[in-house]
This record gives structure tokens, C-alpha cells and sequence, in this order.
């Protein structure tokens, strides 16, 4: 139990009907999951965005084996290359978890001309209290490696450094937990997913909001998660009218 963020077993939920439009022609959207997990969580966001019409591209990158800063100047220019050799002539993300802070820390320190706007879904925008309480722990350590060092929310947590966003981001996160995190919920004050607090996903500057009654591990992969997602690509909001 003491691995926070670990692999979960893929719950394959097929892609929503949506229509067949983008909100920009040549649009590409890249999809970086969190830490611990693969590409194949994001499989099935992938498969919407694909059958809305957008160049989806799913990365995969290693992330238990180096530090945030290291792992976004690795994956995010893999994924700006090949919207660029398609010739997108935009380029949005898609992220979960700690996928937020890598894309976070990216943007940070480089612009993208193409950017669009951002969807995250449960990220530890503000660090994780989970994090916290296991970061000393040795199995944690050794599971979560380097970036899983920098999840805390205290002033040495990554996200501290990141300040606000300057880009049109809007943010999907839980309020519930999955059975295997009724522990970690415990720990973490007010509503949560299990993993990140409903107020630690916020972060100045966002465009907006979200909460929704799913667990950390698989909020990616909800059908409505992936309406409210493509919504958000397409007009700058969600659509608070529509709900589970």
C-alpha cells in the first residue's frame, strides 16, 4: 500500500460518440499520461480525440526513472515534432496527474508557437498531501523515483516553482476514491480523488473548472471526461450544463 501512484490495471471504456470537428484545421493534440502509467491509460482519451478528428498523439516516457524538468525536455519536443511534421497548425495537450506538472514545467522554460489550450485532469497543480506522507517512505522512494521526490507540496515541491499558467488551461479533476486509496483519502483534507485534493488541482490562471464523482486512477477514462475534454479543445469551457 505504500506505492502511491502505481500501475493500475488498464480499464478499457471506448471513446464517446462525437462529431467528426475541430476547432482548428490541421489541429494536434498531444497526451502525456502520469506517473507510473503508459500510454494505454490515455488509450481511450486517444481514440476520442482521434474520432473528433484531431492528430492524437499518446506519448509514452519513462516516467519513475528521472526528474520532471529532465522528462519534459525529453517527451514534450517528441510530441511537437510530430504535430510539426504533419503540419498542424495547432497544437493542444491533454494530460493526467503528473503529467500536468510535466507539461507545467515545460512552458515554463519554452515557448510553443502552435500552443492551443490545455486540458489536465487531476493534476497536483499544488503538490499532493499523499505525497507528502509517503515521500520518506523506501518503497515509495524506490517505486516513484526522482519525480515522485517532487510532488510535495511544500516550497521544495516542484509545483511551488511553476507560478501561474499564462495559457488558456482548463481543469478536470475527482471527488471520489477508489477503494485501494480510502487510506491515502483519509489523510488528505476536504474532498479528493483518492491521490490529489480538489483544491490542490487548482492553479492560478486557469480558464476553468471542474469537479466530477471519479477516482485519480481512472478519471481519463470516462466518456463524459472525454466530451468535457474535447468540449474544453474546442471552445475555451466546459459544459457545466452537462453532468454524470
Amino acid at each position: 500500500m505504500a506505492v502511491l501512484f502505481a500501475l493500475q490495471a488498464y480499464a478499457g471504456t471506448g471513446p464517446a460518440p462525437m462529431e467528426k470537428k475541430r476547432s482548428d484545421s490541421n489541429a494536434c493534440v498531444i497526451l502525456l499520461h502520469g506517473l507510473g502509467r503508459t500510454s494505454r491509460s490515455m488509450a481511450g482519451m486517444a481514440a476520442a480525440m482521434t474520432a473528433a478528428g484531431y492528430l492524437a498523439i499518446n506519448l509514452d516516457y519513462p516516467s519513475r526513472q528521472k526528474p520532471i524538468e529532465k522528462l519534459a525536455d525529453a517527451v514534450v519536443p517528441k510530441g511537437l515534432e510530430r504535430c510539426r511534421a504533419a503540419a498542424a497548425g495547432r497544437i493542444d495537450f491533454i494530460t493526467h496527474s503528473m503529467g500536468g506538472i510535466v507539461l507545467r514545467s515545460y512552458l515554463v522554460r519554452h515557448d510553443i508557437a502552435e500552443l492551443g489550450r490545455v486540458v489536465m485532469l487531476s493534476p497536483p497543480n499544488q503538490g499532493s498531501e499523499a505525497s507528502d506522507r509517503l515521500m520518506n517512505n523506501r518503497v515509495y522512494r524506490w517505486y516513484n523515483g526522482p519525480a515522485g521526490q517532487q510532488l510535495g507540496t511544500g516550497p521544495e515541491g516542484l509545483a511551488a516553482s511553476l507560478g501561474p499558467v499564462d495559457y488558456q488551461t482548463g481543469i478536470i479533476t475527482g471527488s471520489r476514491h477508489s477503494f485501494f486509496d480510502g487510506w491515502l483519502a483519509d489523510i488528505i483534507p476536504g474532498k479528493d480523488d483518492g491521490k490529489v485534493s480538489v483544491e490542490r488541482a487548482r492553479v492560478a490562471g486557469m480558464a476553468d473548472f471542474m469537479v466530477l464523482p471519479y477516482a485519480h486512477s481512472f478519471i481519463m477514462q470516462q466518456k463524459i471526461v472525454f466530451a468535457q475534454t474535447l468540449h474544453f479543445l474546442q471552445t475555451g469551457a466546459f459544459d457545466h450544463g452537462t453532468r454524470p
